[in-house]
């Protein structure tokens, strides 16, 4: 029921069995190694989603989508800025029309008042806006 067996035999059944462990070894290196390849891209594909995800919550508060929109229509830009252009015009030209009107109430205002020096003074800068008139 013994076998035998001899030293050379015992050698190659030692060599046998270092060869298994480093070839074990290797195998589980790489499957480490693959393991950590693969977390890696989930990190990197995480990462990913999260950047795709804030670069179209930027592009919608933007509303990017509409001013593209509007680049690619050439004429539409210019019908549009020229009627902007117009609107801040005619803004411009009543909003001041109306700040020098309650300016110029103000200081008549103000003269009826009779301060010596400044009521002296902005009597002749009205003087000057009505005869402007």
């Amino acid at each position: 029921m013994f076998i035998k067996i001899g030293k050379n035999e015992k050698e190659n059944a030692t060599e046998n069995r270092i060869k298994i462990k480093k070839v074990y070894r290797k195998k589980k290196s790489n499957f480490e190694k693959e393991k950590n390849k693969e977390s890696e891209k989930s990190k990197n594909i995480d990462v990913l989603n999260k950047s795709i995800s804030y670069l179209n919550k930027i592009l919608q508060e933007g509303n990017f989508v509409e001013l593209s929109y509007l680049i690619g229509n050439k004429k539409e830009m210019f019908i549009r800025n020229f009627f902007a252009g117009i609107g801040r015009g005619i803004g411009i030209g009543i909003g001041v029309t109306v700040i020098t009107a309650i300016l110029i109430i103000i200081l008549q205002k103000i003269v009826t008042l009779n301060i010596p020096i400044i009521g002296e003074y902005i009597a002749d800068i009205v003087e000057i806006v009505q005869k402007s008139r």
